[in-house]
């Protein structure tokens, strides 16, 4: 789907210069026009993956939209000279999108987390979205079982396919099975959240931009996916001043 919009590169990954507003408006627009479209939501962690993963960086650069999803990549787009205004995080998108489809209608499937917890986010949000019909799978099938999931998605036919497999399966998953939902978005833990199994940060360490250190403090088995960042950030001052 070709989009005229502005877009800013960090070490060598597409990212659309939107902010959560315009990217919920886009969003809703191409489902009511009957579009599809794959969604990235892009982290530190995941473009610093793709820096040695030629086929990664393949499928986040050909997705309709990339968003930037983490205080990390905001701060390497503006230390690139671009204008954002600020992040779009899953949870953030996952929940105004939620908004939109109770008022329109929407058909949302849930496909991640761990058994039982998806059906829990579907229990808890059907109450608070009753005009959105849901369905659900969890992301610990096998591979032998991944055809049965693939086709029970298509029978639903959602309009929003939201999918937390985690990085970077649930990039891949999305760019090889774009047919079955009309709008695909990756949301790494956000079905977690949405049932209740994992709680945001406050709303002042979202506000400084430090909910990964909350989530961090909360999370200590996220220690080892957070040393990435120092790298992270020493790849983009190298971009800003060596490229």
């Amino acid at each position: 789907m070709k989009m005229n919009r502005k877009e800013g590169n960090v070490l060598g990954i597409r990212i659309d210069l939107l902010g959560l507003a315009e990217s919920v408006a886009l969003i809703t627009e191409s489902i009511s026009a009957g579009k599809k479209l794959r969604i990235v939501t892009a982290n530190p962690e995941l473009i610093y993956k793709a820096q040695k993963n030629k086929e990664l960086q393949d499928v986040i650069n050909t997705a309709d939209l990339v968003l930037p999803d983490g205080i990390g990549v905001v701060w390497a787009l503006r230390q690139l000279g671009y204008c954002l205004k600020g992040r779009v995080t899953g949870v953030d998108l996952t929940e105004r999108l939620l908004e939109e489809g109770n008022r329109r209608g929407w058909r949302v499937f849930f496909l991640g987390a761990k058994p039982g917890v998806a059906e829990k986010a579907v229990a808890i949000q059907t109450k608070k979205y009753p005009g959105i019909v849901f369905s659900c799978q969890h992301g610990y099938y096998l591979a032998d079982e991944e055809s049965f999931v693939l086709e029970r998605i298509g029978r639903f036919a959602p309009h929003l396919l939201l999918v937390g497999l985690g990085a970077p399966r649930q990039e891949y998953f999305n760019a090889a099975h774009k047919g079955i939902a009309q709008v695909h978005v990756g949301v790494g833990g956000t079905i977690d959240v949405l049932a209740g199994e994992v709680k945001r940060a406050p709303y002042f360490f979202r506000r400084i931009g430090l909910e990964w250190f909350y989530r961090l403090l909360t999370q200590p088995s996220r220690l080892g996916r957070q040393a990435v960042l120092p790298l992270f950030v020493l790849k983009v001052l190298r971009q800003k001043y060596l490229s």
